[in-house]
């Protein structure tokens, strides 16, 4: 490779707990011009190490499935909060809409599907991310754009860290904080007006409060963000 060449090469991190995939991974990329390779253990302080020793622009990490996919997408959130220029791409052998959403919450640009994909098509989805791109087929994008349209949820605890409300009444809190009205709250979550207005009527009940200013107040200084959902809300009733 050419001094000019080694200089616009992009500087690629393969994280990944299997040695031997790393190793066969590692070998194919390096026999890329375009790319610089550097290979490490899925380990963040052994990551972050070698982020400060080389210009790396797009980290690749590879799932321990034998251990909690949860800590490790707590791994990739952690990076990338501290990376934020890195880009970050996921290599899975197989992936599901949990798995996709928590993906890129937690800051991935890209997932890779091994076992369906070809090579070279990994090496374009690494220049893509490289120059700020987003990787993802029509499924994996149907599964964000679905999450979009789902309606936020406003955890209320009391002092015990106990839940005071059922998943509806945290998503009429919610969309209340947000200022929304009834009738747009109605249609948000496919109600009617006068279902909202009992919704309502049963939260302030429950937090002893009697306004919506209230409610909003109450919602800003106890309420807890939670993952959008869909709940099924056409003719919903509520018993008196």
């Amino acid at each position: 490779m050419t001094p000019a060449a080694a200089s616009s090469a992009i500087g690629v991190l393969v994280a990944d707990s299997s040695r031997m995939q790393a190793q066969l991974l590692t070998s194919a990329l390096r026999r890329r011009f375009e790319f610089r390779i550097f290979s490490c253990p899925l380990d963040e302080a052994v990551i972050i190490k070698t982020i400060v020793s080389a210009h790396i622009r797009v980290l690749i990490f590879s799932l321990d499935h034998s251990g909690s996919i949860a800590s490790q997408m707590v791994i990739i959130r952690s990076l990338h909060r501290s990376y934020p220029a890195i880009a970050n791409i996921l290599l899975v052998g197989s992936y599901d809409r949990e798995l996709v959403v928590s993906a890129f919450r937690s800051g991935v640009r890209g997932i890779f599907c091994m076992s369906d994909t070809h090579f070279r098509l990994l090496c374009r989805c690494i220049q893509r991310v490289a120059e700020g791109q987003i990787w993802a087929n029509s499924e994996q994008m149907t599964y964000l754009l679905d999450l979009i349209s789902e309606v936020p949820s406003l955890r209320l605890l009391n002092s015990r860290g106990a839940k005071l409300l059922t998943p509806r009444e945290e998503q009429v809190v919610a969309l209340v904080a947000e200022g929304l009205s009834n009738r747009d709250t109605a249609r948000e979550l496919n109600l009617s007006e006068h279902t909202v207005k009992k919704y309502l009527f049963r939260i302030f009940d429950k937090l002893g409060i009697s306004s919506r200013v209230e409610l909003v107040l109450y919602a800003v200084n106890n309420g807890a963000p939670l993952p959008a959902e869909w709940l099924p809300g056409a003719n919903e009733k509520l018993a008196s």
